[in-house]
């Protein structure tokens, strides 16, 4: 076993836009376990748009932002020491590694991974992503066959998982994204109805004629001006499911409350809640059997953009915040397979 733990550091609290010099690599020793704890070696990590909020102090459940720690994060890893007799050495679990090789962890607060499953379904069908699209569609937004659904940030870790669950429920989907390459995939790939470029100069004409039937549920991962045109687009007693806020994380300038708010709730009869996923962690068992069930039989694709090494996941977290993931992007401490 190696002697040094590498991590990356917090390095400074970004004003403005997140850089990677907002982050620093160092070493430290591995940690050393005690009664019912376990020591994991990462094999991957999530990079996930939540945690800038995070940076920002905006996310009261991320904890409190501060320079010189290590960069949290949930993962996935091999357990390689246990004081734990519940979770033995060579399992894999989930646990919030943080961006570093070692961690770790008491084992009975750790999901302990069935063999039969891929531990990188973990951080994305199969994990936070996953449940929030899960619980946020179905029991938040109470989606119904034949309704019609619109998603922000569609091409994202939980939206392109929304759209798809959206879809096997019996919906028709409208997802809105930053490209009309993102919007392609999810259209060819994933079973979008039709995808739309919010950055497209007639990006409101577009969402118009993609919904021609108005819309009954609104699953809000931006806020901001998307959320203020969905607004418009919805129907008499319709759902909004707000899940994150991801305009208003990597800036000091952010946008506006959308118009609309509450007048627009009050003459359309509205439903807006906000939600964390972390509210349905009774049922965590319950969302991963049908989320498995989908993916056994290839009715639920993950999309996973992966970089690898330590050494890459500051510059691959701004670029994800910039717009440049497909799917769930993790870093992979591993060899590629």
């Amino acid at each position: 076993m190696p002697h040094d733990n590498q991590q990356i550091l917090i390095n400074s609290l970004p004003s403005g836009k997140l850089s990677a010099d907002n982050y620093r690599p160092t070493s430290a020793p591995i940690p050393v376990i005690g009664d019912g704890e376990i020591l994991v070696k990462t094999t991957a990590f999530l990079l996930s748009a939540g945690s800038r909020a995070g940076l920002q102090g905006s996310a009261s459940y991320a904890g409190a932002p501060s320079a010189g720690r290590v960069m949290n994060s949930s993962g996935v890893g091999e357990v390689i020491s246990s004081q734990c007799r519940d979770v033995p050495v060579g399992r894999y679990v989930q646990v919030p590694t943080g961006w570093q090789q070692f961690s770790a962890h008491s084992g009975y607060d750790a999901t302990v991974i069935p063999a039969d499953h891929n531990p990188i379904d973990y951080l994305g069908p199969l994990g936070i992503n996953g449940l929030t699209a899960y619980f946020g569609l179905l029991d938040v937004a109470q989606i119904q066959a034949g309704e019609n659904v619109m998603v922000s940030a569609a091409a994202g870790s939980v939206g392109h998982l929304v759209g798809q669950i959206a879809t096997l429920k019996g919906a028709h989907v409208v997802g809105i994204c930053g490209s009309n390459a993102k919007a392609e995939r999810l259209v060819s790939e994933l079973g979008f109805r039709t995808a739309v470029n919010y950055k497209s100069g007639h990006y409101r004409d577009q969402l118009k004629t993609a919904t021609p039937n108005g819309v009954d549920i609104y699953f809000d991962n931006t806020g901001g001006m998307i959320l203020g045109s969905a607004l418009f687009r919805m129907n008499l007693r319709g759902r909004i499911a707000c899940c994150g806020v991801v305009s208003q994380y990597d800036t000091d300038r952010p946008e506006p409350a959308p118009k609309g708010i509450p007048g627009l709730l009050v003459n359309k009869r509205l439903t807006m809640r906000g939600f964390l996923v972390y509210d349905y962690a009774q049922r965590f068992n319950e969302a991963r059997n049908e989320l498995q069930g989908w993916l056994a039989r290839n009715e639920l694709i993950s999309l996973t953009d992966e970089v690898y090494g330590l050494d890459s996941a500051p510059e691959a977290f701004v670029d994800l915040l910039g717009g440049g993931n497909i799917g769930t992007r993790i870093v992979r401490l591993d060899q590629a397979t």
